[in-house]
This record gives C-alpha cells, structure tokens and sequence, in this order.
C-alpha cells in the first residue's frame, strides 16, 4: 500500500530536472506552481527555484487519492512536504507563477488554458528537452604517448627500501583515518563493514548487509578501480578492475557468479585530445570480459569533463572506471576476512597464492613504478577470463566447505602488500618463501631484483590462508580447474605471546631476503593515515592509538553463561509486554532495537515524539520505554538537548514520563542519543530521588560530554560488565564482550567527584571500556571517549532504568560481530540478546 508511485533524488539541474524526468516516462508531462514550494527565504526567484542545484531534496509521484495520507506521515514524522504540480497527459511541462490548482482539467487540454498560461514562466515539450535530442558526432583518434618505462636497476632499487616506499604510500597504507568517523553499524544488517581482526584493521574486501534482522540472507558488494594502469593502457586496466571488483567479492559466499550485477561509473576527460579514444578502447575491453564472465552492468553513471584550466594550462584527471559489483549472498555467515587466524589458532597456517595469469610479474603502472617516478612498461592484464572465472568458482565452493581461513586479493602494491595486510590485521608473524615463484630466474645474481618482481608486481590474484592439513586438497582443487595456485609460505603461531612478531621474505631454504619487525612494517604502514589523523583529530588521541599498535594483544571475550541454551526452552506467548520505542527527528537506530525488542517477546509499538504532544498514545499503556540512538534535532544544540527540552518543557508530556519514571512496574533503556537523554531528564540520578524532569532550573548529575579525541568514533570495543543493579544486565554480570560503539560525545561526565563515587558504591555503573587484558581502561582507542574509570553505562538506584552508551541491540546475533576470538565458545546466539530476554522476564514476574 505504498502510497509512492515512483521517486528521484534531486541532484543536478535542480527542480527543473528532477521534475521534468519523474514525468518523462510516456511523455506524459506536467505542470508545476511555483509558488507552491515552501521557501526558507522568500527572496529566491523563479528563476533560482527552477534551476538551482541545491540537494537533500526528492521528488515523488503519487495518486491524487494518497495527498492526505502522504500529508500525515510526513506531519508525524516532521519531513516537509510540499504539492507543487500534477501531471497533465499533454507531453509538455509547464511551470507557473501561482498557488498549487488542482483542477487538471483545466491543463489537460491546452487549447483550454491560454488563461492560465498567462502566468507562465517555463513551457516546453519534454521531446525538445529529454527525448528526441539530435544525434552527436565524435570523432576520437589516438595520440602517440610515450611513457617513461620503470626498470628494476640493482644499486637503485632495494627491497628493504622499496617495501617502505610502498607502504607508505597513499594508494596502499592504512585508511584507518577514515573508517572509524562514520557510523560501520547502523541498522544492525551490516554483516561486514570496513574493518576486521582485533584492531579493526580496515582491509575488508567486500560489503555485506544482511535484508532481513530475522534471516541470514543477504547482498554482497565489492568495488574495482585501477586509475594508475589507465595511464599506461585503457584496456588492459578496464580489464584489471573487472577483476579486481571480482577478487575482492571472492571471499564471501554468493549464490552464483552470473548472478552478479555491476555498476559503472566512468570519470574521464573524453573531450580532451586522445582521452575519447581511451574511454572507447577501456569500454570495449570491459565490455568483451564481463561477456565472457557471463556478468553485466545494469545501471551507473559518468562525469567526462575531468578536466580544467589551471593558470592557462589543461589539467587532466587519470581516466577512471569504478566497478562495484553487487549480487546474491544465500548466507551472510559464509565468508572470510583479510586477518590471518594462525595466532589465534596457535598453529601454523599455509599460505597460498592464487595466479591467475600463472607466473608473470609486470610492473607497469605499480605503485612500486610511481614511488620511483615512472609509469611505463608492460602492464598487467587478464589474458584467460576463463581461468579467471574458474578460479572465483574454486574459491567459493573452498568456501561453502569451510576449507578457507582468510583471504585477501592482491592489488595496489602487490604481492607483499597482501601478505603483510594479513599478517598485520591478525597480529600474526609470516614466513614468506618464494621458491615456487621464482623458478624462472636462473641467474642468482638477479635473485633480489626477480624477487622484488614476484613480490611488488600488481597482477590478477588472491591470497588464501588454510590449515597445513587442507593445502594439498585446496592445491589440487585449484590444480584441477587448471588455475595456477602456489605456496608462498606460512603464517607463524608464535607460542610465547610475549615474543615479537617478525615478517621473513626468503628465495628458497636459506636465501634470506628480508627480516623485520611484523610492528616496524605495521607502523610504516599507518604513518600516512596517522600525519592525517593528526590533522583532523585531537593530537594526543592520535599519537596514543598509534604508538600504542605495538603493546595490543587483542581482545579475550569471556560470558557468565551458554547463551545457547539459557533461553532455549522457554515459549513466548503471541502477544508479550509492550514496549514503547519513541523517537525523535534524527533517530536512526530504532529498526534494530524493535527487532531485538521484538525477539525477545515484546509487543513494539513505534511512537514518535509528535504521537505523544498530540495525545495520539499515552505512556500509561507500557511496562516499557526504550530510546534508541541517532541524532535528535541533529545534535545541533548538543547531544539530546533538543529532545530533553521537547519533554521537560511541555506541560502535556512531562507528567507523563515523570509519572512513568515512579511506577514500580516500569523499565527504560536508553542507547547513546537516548542515554545522553535519559542523562538530561534525570532518570540516572543517584539520589533517592531523582531531580523530576519538569525542574527547569536543576542542574543533571550524569551528562555526556564531547569525546576527548575531538571526533566521532564508530568501534568495535571490548566491555566488562560488573556487577550492578541492572534489571537487564543481572544474566551477564562478569563477563567481557566486544560491542559497537557510535557517537561523538560518549564521556561521562559527573556533576562532582562525590556523584561519580555514588554510582560505584552503590552499583549503578553497569558497563565499562577494558583493554586487551580485561581491565578498565581510560586508554584511547579501547575507551573511545575517555570515561573516567571506563565508564560505559550506569542505572537508576532501583535499577529499572539502564542508559548506555554502546549499542548491544546491534549486537544480538552473531553474524553482527565483527570480530570475534577463536576460542569463543558460543557462536549460535548471542550473549548481548540476554538484556532483552531479561527484561521480558522480569516484565512477567514484576
């Protein structure tokens, strides 16, 4: 019963073309009033109406009849909405300036409405405007370009040298500067996000969400991009990126591979001379592959005028081909991430590399080239879509059978990249050989520079890691398909956790190419991520998370109780308790939460804060309120300041969440936008009794305060739970467990040093950050804000009502983990759904 029939963004051209588009099917054509937008200010012109580009807006078709419907969920949900046209049938679209008129009559013959086109400030055949446009011509050529070719000269190109040089550039290091400022959980679907291992490495090579909280089925997606090869040669680099977006989609189980459906984005300069010529040849080459993969682009789009002058001189950008590709996944359990396991397994793993084009190593368009300030050369390609195809098969039935540990593509920086990528986002010391690879080089005077080949080269591949008694068997099915797979060494379980991590590169039994330090690579790697961190983060949080990469251990998760089994036999009946989830304009973390509520039993109903102003619920029908996270109000007057005054200063309401608050048959939880309310409204106090909500001039015990790193955080972090009064904590008090975290401003602030005393006497601190060893910890990252004493969460005196910062309701299945330790014991439910079913059974014995 959706009441829209049809929906576009708003994004270039403005009103004038978003408009005009969402009516062009059929050609039916419209007219539009002009003086029916609502206006911020009043001074804007018709003409910027019409063509401004300005964004956040969408334009939606729908029938007459559902005006008032659509009318009322925006007026609930505090979304401006504004009627501005209706369409006509006449082909043409037609802009006036006057009020909204509804009469269509009127504009359905337009013999009959001279009249009002009186007023008319646009008028025009959507044929003249997006249908029968005259043909263009091109005429494209190639220019003869000669590019400085890269050669490997012994006294200049070092391996040690060369390997840091690579590390340390843009296009490889580390993006950790990233991926922690945006929100990697929100929805509760994310199956896999950005980061992965014990330090949330950001290394992941696909996306995973999940299209349901009640199932496992989901959507992968993956992206290619080889801007640096399209310098050398168009095809061959059209050609790498279908590959690449493919090698990275590998490691997670799809449902086939001609189920996969591709994006292509094109950003090129084609009106510049010989850049048409490239963008024809990369999309022939594209093209030719995905036919012979049986995949298929269905949708993207293009910016071709890369171009600019700068002080009289064109500036041209890389011409780029982004594919991301998108398909199927039966599963979302059934993957592998970049992390090497062999440390947590403590045992050795193999490590092998898949060779799609077998043993070629060519070095054009490297990165290794660039940080030598050359391009040219011979440049890796993808000969045998075939093999390729083949080899994506393999993988993923290695897969579906459990066979694989981890997995990484290889791409910008090679080889040696991958494997250390692995080896730091495990924790793990690698022993890399390359005997098997460099069986082409005779000559053992050439020994380094064949090995800086193998090693820095940017061909089609992936990387595996297995267990030592499941190489044969994954070599053979590889071997099999006709699909060059090689040994490249092994992944060291080191037996002492107190002994360093190395990295060792080595050219046979003895040939010792290289040995360091797993961390002095580790930090080479991040240093250009960390001078960014610098610039836009406070300094000192900086400098703490990235000299402190070498004391961490990694998480140990330990649970009070089998969460398997705990909940197992109990039935719920059709209808539980019902809980009231209110939100507020901004909230967006209310999804997960209603599904975790509802798991557990719970009647949800969905309140918006305009349900209760307007009388249309009442807080007095539910044992339970729950406010979710987000952003009320934009956090513009600071965190849930807004919505605190929407309760405390309305006579209506707060009586109404006052009352609430005192019934003995009552529970609350709030989540980070609502825990910093629930801090703002005095539901957290630690006196006997709590400040009421309506006191205006009381000044709250508990507020939460801007994060001392000066910036959102989004972490996977690790939490004690001690023992407190919780109502909902009580199942999991002693344990350690990791948990997403969200916010900007998570500190923990206390009006006195006597209150934030108060809270631990008396067992009303429910959650606290720890570090690797269990600890609480004011130590930056693994306390993302700077809580005094870790502090993550504290309760009411009585324990009935709960506000936390850490968001366990995206937590409370096990594929929504990131990460997990490998000897975890419990893998099928998880412990953070037990805060629910809490709540549920003592809603039933209360």
């Amino acid at each position: 019963r959706n009441p829209i029939l049809a929906i576009h963004d708003q994004g270039a051209g403005g009103n004038c073309n978003v408009l005009k588009e969402l009516v062009e099917p059929g050609c039916a054509g419209a007219v539009i009033f002009s003086k029916a937008f609502q206006l911020g200010d009043p001074t804007i012109s018709t003409l910027e109406l019409w063509g401004a580009e300005y964004q956040e807006n969408n334009a939606v078709l729908l029938d007459a009849r559902d005006r008032d419907l659509l009318q009322r969920i925006c007026d609930r949900e505090r979304c401006p909405v504004s009627f501005v046209g209706q369409v006509t049938g006449t082909g043409y679209v037609t802009l006036l300036e006057q009020e909204f008129d509804d009469t269509a009559e009127k504009f359905a013959d337009r013999t009959k409405c001279a009249r009002e086109l009186s007023h008319v400030a646009f008028d025009m055949h959507l044929d003249h405007v997006l249908g029968k446009m005259p043909q263009k011509e091109f005429h494209l050529q190639h220019l003869d370009e000669r590019l400085d070719e890269f050669q490997l000269l012994p006294n200049v190109v070092k391996l040690a040298e060369a390997l840091n040089l690579v590390l340390s550039a843009a296009t490889v290091g580390s993006k950790r500067y990233l991926t922690n400022k945006v929100d990697r959980s929100v929805t509760g679907l994310i199956a896999q996000q950005q980061c992965v291992g014990p330090l949330h490495t950001p290394l992941a090579d696909f996306g995973l969400v999940a299209v349901s909280h009640f199932a496992r089925e989901g959507i992968a997606t993956s992206i290619g991009a080889q801007p640096i090869k399209g310098l050398v040669d168009p095809a061959k680099a059209a050609r790498m990126t279908v590959a690449e977006a493919l090698s990275n989609l590998v490691f997670v189980g799809i449902s086939e591979l001609a189920d996969v459906k591709c994006s292509g984005n094109w950003m090129w300069a084609a009106k510049v001379a010989g850049e048409g010529a490239k963008l024809v040849d990369a999309c022939e080459a594209m093209c030719e592959l995905m036919g012979q993969l049986q995949i298929a682009i269905d949708g993207g789009k293009d910016s071709l005028s890369m171009a600019a002058r700068v002080n009289g001189e064109t500036v041209v950008s890389p011409g780029t081909l982004v594919v991301s590709t998108y398909a199927p996944c039966p599963d979302v359990t059934v993957k592998v991430t970049p992390d090497l396991k062999a440390a947590s397994l403590r045992t050795d793993t193999a490590l092998l590399f898949v060779a799609i084009e077998g043993l070629r190593f060519r070095l054009g368009g490297s990165v290794l080239a660039q940080c030598y300030g050359k391009l040219g050369g011979e440049c890796p390609d993808v000969s045998n879509a075939q093999c390729l195809k083949n080899a994506f098969n393999v993988t993923q039935e290695l897969l579906r059978k459990g066979l694989l540990l981890s997995g990484h593509d290889c791409s910008d920086g090679g080889l040696i990249t991958t494997l250390l990528e692995m080896a730091f986002a495990g924790l793990t010391s690698v022993d890399i050989n390359l005997e098997e690879l460099l069986r082409s080089s005779s000559d053992a005077s050439t020994i380094e520079a064949s090995a800086i080949r193998v090693l820095f080269a940017e061909e089609c591949g992936w990387v595996l890691e297995v267990k030592q008694q499941h190489a044969a068997e994954v070599l053979d099915a590889f071997r099999k398909a006709s699909v060059p797979c090689y040994t490249v060494g092994r992944a060291v379980a080191v037996a002492d956790l107190h002994s360093p991590q190395s990295v060792t590169v080595r050219a046979g039994g003895k040939v010792v190419l290289l040995q360091d330090s797993l961390f002095n690579l580790f930090n080479r790697w991040e240093s250009t991520s960390f001078a960014i961190e610098k610039l836009q983060k406070a300094k000192a949080s900086a400098i703490e998370e990235y000299t402190g990469i070498e004391r961490r251990t990694g998480p140990h998760y330990t649970v009070s109780f089998n969460p398997d089994t705990v909940y197992a036999d109990r039935k719920l009946g059709a209808t539980g308790p019902k809980v009231a989830l209110i939100r507020e304009e901004g909230t967006n973390g209310d999804r997960e939460m209603a599904a975790a509520l509802f798991s557990a039993g719970f009647e949800v109903h969905d309140v918006v804060m305009n349900d209760l102003l307007q009388g249309r619920t009442t807080l007095d029908r539910y044992r339970g309120i729950v406010f979710p996270g987000g952003f009320s109000y934009a956090d513009t007057l600071g965190s849930a300041k807004g919505w605190a005054a929407c309760i405390q200063y309305n006579d209506k309401i707060a009586p109404q969440f006052e009352h609430f608050r005192q019934r003995k048959d009552t529970f609350s939880l709030g989540v980070c936008n609502g825990c910093q309310l629930m801090g703002l409204i005095g539901w957290v106090e630690t006196g006997l009794t709590a400040v009421p909500a309506t006191a205006s001039s009381s000044v709250p015990e508990i507020v939460l305060v801007g994060n001392r790193s000066e910036k959102f955080e989004s972490r996977w972090v690790t939490l004690r739970v001690p023992a407190s009064r919780a109502i909902m904590l009580r199942r999991l008090v002693g344990s350690v467990l990791g948990c997403w975290v969200a916010h900007a401003e998570g500190r923990f602030s206390f009006r006195t040093d006597a209150t934030r005393d108060r809270l631990q006497v008396s067992q009303c601190v429910t959650l606290q950050y720890v570090d690797d060893a269990g600890n609480p910890t004011e130590t930056y990252p693994m306390n993302p804000n700077g809580s005094q004493l870790g502090i993550a969460g504290v309760c009411s005196p009585d324990g009935r009502h709960l506000a936390i910062m850490p968001h366990p309701e995206r937590c409370v299945q096990m594929w929504q983990w990131p990460y997990v330790t490998s000897d975890f014991p419990y893998r099928n439910a998880s412990p953070w759904m037990s805060m629910f079913h809490e709540a549920y059974l003592w809603c039933q014995t209360e």
